[in-house]
């Protein structure tokens, strides 16, 4: 019997659009809104709730561009389903400043000129955030000394480059990039 007679009976199955209602705390702003299962929480971001910081830079999550806060922790959100987030608390590089007071990295981006195109920056600045809380709460990195892993990380430049390695800067700003973070360090 022929395989393509086998098949010929058969009709493709529908394409279905399954959706779900998530609630999302996003920038201290609580919205519960209907995401398609396979939306990321960038495309929510960027497309729902028009907060276009976060860039998609790869699409895999090896650029960093895309660098978002989610409870507390840096999260590449080009590969994070937003559907899987309900109750999440999410802070984009649009909800670090308090008002017109720019957060402390993001006022010492500009200081330090730690910038060039601005593409990475939202998700260099986001991670940065993240990567303070991280060492402040002592998890160590690659580099990070064992005897010295029982408490705060101190951050000099070579742990935050080690600590920043995800974000990629096609400028090649990461000097001032080091610079600024050591500066809000102090």
């Amino acid at each position: 019997m022929d395989s393509l007679a086998l098949g010929a009976d058969l009709e493709p199955e529908p394409v279905v659009d399954e959706q779900s209602p998530v609630t999302l705390f996003v920038n201290g702003e609580e919205t519960t809104l209907t995401v398609d299962h396979r939306a990321t929480v960038l495309e929510t971001l960027r497309e729902r709730f028009g907060l276009t910081g976060a860039k998609k830079g790869c699409d895999h999550g090896q650029c960093g561009a895309c660098t978002v806060l989610v409870d507390g922790r840096r999260i590449n959100s080009c590969l994070l389903l937003a559907v899987t987030q309900d109750g999440a608390t999410i802070t984009t590089v649009e909800g670090l400043a308090d008002g017109e007071s720019l957060h402390p990295l993001q006022q010492a981006f500009v200081e330090r000129d730690a910038l060039q195109c601005g593409f990475c920056t939202p998700g260099q600045i986001c991670s940065a955030v993240g990567m303070l809380g991280e060492a402040a709460d002592g998890h160590p990195s690659h580099i990070t000394r064992p005897d010295t892993a029982t408490g705060p990380v101190a951050l000099d430049a070579d742990e935050i480059r080690e600590r920043m390695s995800g974000n990629l800067c096609r400028c090649g700003a990461y000097p001032r990039i080091v610079e600024a973070i050591e500066d809000v360090i102090e």
